[in-house]
């Protein structure tokens, strides 16, 4: 068995890759942020600035990717929305957000731009005329 000095993995002096004033492991620092936010940003494209819908979002009608549009709204909190959608039936009002997980007040007066309550089922599309 051994003893903890015995199991060192760096030097416990000031000379390991993190010592101060060593330019290469300050690089290399810098190196991995820029790397990690690229990363980061790659791996989650909602975290970017996305733009919200040219017209409102029926709530009662909405799929999943209509509602990912809605700025703060990523794919859980729109799966939220569905679950509640079929579980409670139709919006009455764009106010019965505040019952879905993780819309506070402040985000619905921020979703109200983009959002609208209307009937359940979708307008039948208009048959082309002869």
């Amino acid at each position: 068995m051994h003893s903890r000095s015995e199991i060192r993995l760096a030097p416990r002096s000031g000379a390991g890759l993190g010592s101060a004033g060593s330019q290469p492991a300050t690089f290399l620092r810098a190196r991995i942020g820029v790397l990690a936010a690229l990363l980061l940003a790659a791996a989650f494209p909602s975290l970017a600035q996305k733009k919200p819908p040219a017209k409102p979002i029926n709530l009662n009608t909405a799929t999943l990717e209509q509602l990912e549009q809605l700025p703060g709204i990523g794919p859980v909190t729109a799966q939220d929305i569905l679950d509640f959608r079929k579980k409670s039936g139709p919006f009455r009002s764009v106010n019965d957000l505040l019952a879905v997980r993780r819309i506070t007040k402040a985000r619905l007066e921020k979703l109200k731009p983009y959002i609208t309550v209307g009937p359940a089922t979708p307008p039948p599309a208009k048959k082309p005329s002869s």
